[in-house]
């Protein structure tokens, strides 16, 4: 997998590398890029990530054309670790807030795509309300079954550039955000594509995110499988899989891949 020229990679984890440390490191860069008038994907990897990675070449391809990824998950951490890499989780469901903190005080507008209509409507609220002066360029969500690389993703990628937002906050899950992120970035380089999941439904009270007990101790996937039981538990079988593989593995430092 390619690396991105701009920034050193500070660990490579199953081919990925990785070339953000910590959260407020992602806010100041993807401010400061966003400032300059550049466009970047953001991805936040995570073994779910690994797991899709590895056979979804569509995937793989963004991932190896990204601009920014952190480690999102106590897991990819552990690992980036592993080989020297002093690394914090940066996941995307913590840097909405402090992004659109950054962006209202820096008049930099925001877009919101994917998710519902209802929790788009309810996030812009809740951030507006948070951080007055934060311009709401558009919202937009999807049809169901909205493929990232069709005419109709192509549409909205120029509604998206003409809005004049500078960040996309995607909500679409992935590996449909990452896809749609990198497709857009190549069409539109003007605009900042930020893949974080399902932060908007937080942020609306569409979705309950778990405890900041689980999120503080790396156990968020633990919340997730015991209120998600039915959904959660393939997901995270595979994930243990390719986690104990790579535990498996001597580490390797990120100038040796």
């Amino acid at each position: 997998m390619a690396r991105n020229p701009k920034l050193a990679t500070l660990a490579v984890v199953d081919g990925c590398p990785i070339n953000v440390a910590t959260l407020g490191e992602a806010c100041d860069r993807l401010a400061d890029t966003a400032e300059a008038g550049e466009g970047f994907t953001f991805f936040t990897l995570n073994l779910d990530h690994l797991v899709k990675l590895r056979r979804d070449p569509a995937f793989h391809g963004a991932y190896g054309r990204a601009t920014f990824v952190s480690a999102d998950g106590a897991p990819v951490v552990h690992l980036a670790r592993r080989q020297g890499a002093r690394l914090e989780r940066t996941t995307g469901a913590d840097i909405v807030l402090p992004l659109a903190a950054e962006a209202a005080r820096r008049r930099l507008p925001v877009y919101l795509f994917g998710s519902t209509r209802e929790s788009l409507a309810g996030a812009a609220r809740e951030l507006v309300a948070r951080y007055p002066g934060l311009e709401i360029a558009g919202l937009e969500s999807p049809p169901q079954g909205f493929d990232p690389a069709s005419p109709e993703a192509d549409a909205v990628i120029e509604r998206i550039a003409a809005s004049g937002a500078k960040f996309c906050f995607i909500a679409l899950g992935a590996p449909k955000q990452e896809i749609f992120a990198d497709r857009a970035l190549q069409r539109s380089a003007g605009v900042g594509y930020l893949c974080i999941g399902a932060a908007l439904d937080f942020i609306s009270g569409h979705q309950t995110r778990a405890p900041r007990f689980f999120q503080t101790a790396g156990i968020e996937w633990l919340w997730r499988l015991m209120t998600n039981p039915r959904r959660m538990a393939s997901r995270y079988a595979s994930c243990a899989v390719v986690y104990a593989e790579m535990l498996a593995s001597p580490p390797r430092r990120a100038a040796d891949g």
